[in-house]
């Protein structure tokens, strides 16, 4: 499978660092992975500090890998055993082809304490502290309110699949998790959002989308979606936060 030779190349890539752990998060560790449409979510701990020599090897290796089936959707998050802990850091990343860097966030630290796959070294319990109590529905909460919340009003956004997806199937999780105080896979989540009074038909449509072989959209289609989408969402989000 293209998934598996892209994971051989990152893993034989990625050996000259000297990583202690490398760790799948996301779909790819939650049984939900659907090759072509999901990315691939990495977290690797190396032994020394990052850095420019660092940085510089860490491009060249994804650079590497660009012509690789799939390459586009590898993202992979580099820590150190000694910057782990810090659950407010930013961390050197390869994402949507370039570097940057980002915080580990307490909802990735709990998949993988949670379910987190370990394709080399240590696991995630020996190198990452647990999320402390409240960390994980405080994250949730600020996500919803001060991202998604914001996002909904920027209208162009959501013509776009990615958008539609993300911004419904979050908002389901976040609604699972500040309820029931667990994680659910994006599946899990689509189900979840009928039970929530998400419009039908763009569920129906994310379903088609992920899991099966869509037809071409009808005419006003998108236009329409994005309407029903930030009408259902925007108060969504508000009653969400203002309950929990």
């Amino acid at each position: 499978m293209p998934t598996d030779a892209l994971l051989d190349r990152f893993l034989t890539g990625l050996a000259p660092l000297d990583p202690v752990a490398v760790w799948a998060h996301g779909s790819l560790a939650g049984g939900d992975y659907q090759e072509g449409r999901s990315d691939l979510d990495m977290i690797a701990v190396l032994d020394h500090p990052v850095t420019a020599r660092t940085v510089w090897r860490v491009a060249l290796l994804h650079a590497r890998l660009r012509g690789e089936p799939l390459a586009d959707r590898l993202h992979c998050t580099y820590l150190t055993p000694e910057t782990a802990a810090d659950a407010g850091r930013r961390h050197l990343t390869w994402a949507h082809e370039k570097l940057f860097k980002r915080p580990v966030t307490p909802v990735t630290r709990t998949e993988l304490h949670t379910f987190g796959r370990v394709l080399r070294g240590a696991p995630p319990a020996d190198v990452l502290p647990p999320v402390p109590d409240g960390e994980l529905t405080a994250f949730v909460v600020r996500d919803q309110r001060d991202f998604w919340r914001r996002e909904v009003d920027r209208a162009a956004n959501w013509t776009q699949d990615v958008w539609v997806d993300l911004g419904l199937l979050t908002f389901a999780r976040a609604t699972v998790t500040l309820r029931e105080g667990r994680l659910v896979t994006k599946r899990e989540a689509l189900d979840v959002l009928p039970g929530l009074g998400a419009p039908g038909e763009v569920v129906e449509d994310i379903r088609r989308r992920r899991y099966d072989d869509p037809a071409p959209p009808a005419e006003g289609w998108t236009v329409r979606r994005a309407r029903l989408t930030r009408d259902y969402l925007g108060p969504a989000i508000d009653a969400l936060v203002a309950d929990s």
